[in-house]
């Protein structure tokens, strides 16, 4: 497919130094627009700020989605996707609930593969480095009103990223909220929708003023089951070989990365539960041992340990506190995967 391309004429300076995450963009993104009733073509354009009128949707009505995934580069300047097709089909499952047009999957891969092509320099190569890609559809009506709107605004911006946490690949310590919730079931907590993520602040600075990465969240009609964690689906390693994780009954979101965690610890050979787990389950599980590692998968922290958990004004230990085998082992084998340096037994890698 043949991408209208308008280039800078004169490019940033790339960062030197920690790039944390989500600091800096690159020279270019995509835009395609909806209006008259269909998707125009996607063209790249220079990375600048969008001009929108204050009556616009989106400020609203939040009728917003997005997605995330990351591009890869080794050393020889190969690039690589991970299960972007399932990430684009997750977008428009977040369309359909938020009334929002789909987008022709196989065009946007197109735009966003030229994308990467145009910023392969902005793509690091450093062990844990990668580069974030963000999908985003806002609603473009210039008018007030609640109603799906007419017109839509569909970009990807890139960023260069590091480590999610700025002390890297080592266990956190979770706050299991006992009060706000997240998401109930027929909202939208299993869509990428931008509201499910400005009700969790309130939760999340409570749980980092008390010294606590993230939030736990709990089901919102009864307070007792285990859903996600803030930025992150959760997983469970009881009895030294069963990998138990909430099931997806429609209120949390269906991570790709917990997709591929789950996939990969079965051909492993673990034991696999989607299923509902309590709270009290969890923490007479950490209290008697038979809970040995807990860990979060997301797309941009790849796989978080979980070395403690605090409920009820109690702090929980689980695996004393430090990194489990069993989640470096599944943390070695998805990133190897993802960035070409093992073997791809399930295809889910794509070269570009």
């Amino acid at each position: 497919m043949n991408i209208r391309t308008t280039q800078r004429t004169s490019l940033k300076q790339k960062p030197d130094g920690p790039l944390g995450f989500g600091k800096y963009f690159t020279d270019h993104m995509v835009t395609m627009e909806f209006v008259g009733g269909k998707w125009e073509p996607p063209q790249i354009v220079p990375y600048e700020p969008l001009s929108l009128e204050p009556s616009t949707a989106i400020f609203h009505y939040g009728q917003g989605i997005f997605e995330g995934l990351k591009a890869y580069k080794n050393t020889d300047g190969e690039l690589r996707l991970f299960r972007t097709m399932d990430n684009l089909s997750r977008l428009n499952d977040s369309a359909e609930r938020l009334c929002i047009p789909k987008v022709d999957t196989k065009i946007v891969y197109d735009a966003l593969v030229a994308l990467l092509k145009l910023e392969a320099d902005w793509i690091p190569t450093e062990e844990g480095t990668s580069l974030y890609i963000r999908p985003s559809i806002i609603a473009l009506d210039n008018a007030l009103g609640v109603r799906a709107s007419q017109n839509y605004l569909f970009f990807i911006i890139l960023s260069p990223v590091g480590a999610y946490y700025e002390k890297g690949f080592s266990p956190i310590k979770l706050f299991v909220e006992e009060y706000y919730s997240r998401a109930a079931k027929g909202g939208t907590g299993d869509k990428k929708v931008i509201g499910n993520y400005a009700s969790s602040l309130k939760a999340a600075s409570i749980a980092s003023i008390n010294g606590y990465a993230q939030v736990m969240w709990l089901d919102a009609n009864e307070h007792k089951y285990i859903e996600e964690v803030g930025a992150m689906n959760i997983c469970f390693v009881m009895e030294g070989n069963k990998l138990v994780t909430p099931a997806l009954t429609g209120s949390i979101l269906p991570g790709i990365t917990r997709k591929s965690v789950l996939e990969l610890a079965k051909a492993n050979g673990m034991v696999i539960e989607e299923r509902l787990i309590s709270i009290d389950e969890l923490v007479l599980a950490a209290k008697s041992g038979k809970c040995t590692e807990i860990f979060g998968t997301g797309t941009a922290a790849v796989i978080s340990p979980v070395g403690a958990f605090c409920y009820k004004g109690e702090e929980i230990s689980v695996g004393g506190g430090k990194l489990g085998e069993i989640t470096q082992k599944i943390y070695r084998e998805l990133t190897g995967i993802q960035t070409g340096k093992l073997e791809d037994r399930f295809g889910w890698s794509i070269k570009i």
